[in-house]
């Protein structure tokens, strides 16, 4: 068995995510990735049979505006549009990196990150997709 694996990595925003009020003030760099899986189409040029990274990209810009307290929100909110919009995939892992985070030490980044499975029902529905 085949299976198709589609990802954007490391997406750079400027975006004003943040607990405290300073972080959401001052903003910050962050880096977004999005790693999808699913079996693929025997039509492999068709579009509408796999996954456009373009889709992608742009549910990354649109979640990444609106400024949330936690990057556990914003993952969350990226994973469910990514399952939304391609209800056939096996796996989505989607994970934020806050670079140079304010706080004591040289800290390169924080991360977030949520892993979604698809079900055993859900996976034999897919097969004939």
């Amino acid at each position: 068995m085949f299976i198709q694996t589609v990802a954007l990595k490391d997406v750079k925003f400027f975006s004003f995510h943040g607990y405290y009020p300073e972080e959401q003030l001052i903003g910050s760099h962050f880096l977004v990735s999005a790693t999808v899986t699913f079996l693929p189409s025997e039509d492999s040029e068709a579009l509408h049979h796999t996954v456009n990274y373009e889709v992608l990209n742009d549910i990354m810009n649109e979640e990444m505006v609106k400024t949330q307290q936690l990057l556990e929100t914003v993952v969350k909110n990226i994973l469910h549009r990514i399952l939304h919009a391609f209800p056939f995939l096996l796996t989505i892992e989607v994970g934020i990196k806050k670079l140079n985070p304010c706080m004591p030490g040289a800290v390169n980044h924080s991360f977030v990150q949520l892993h979604y499975t698809a079900s055993e029902q859900s996976d034999t529905y897919y097969k004939s997709f």
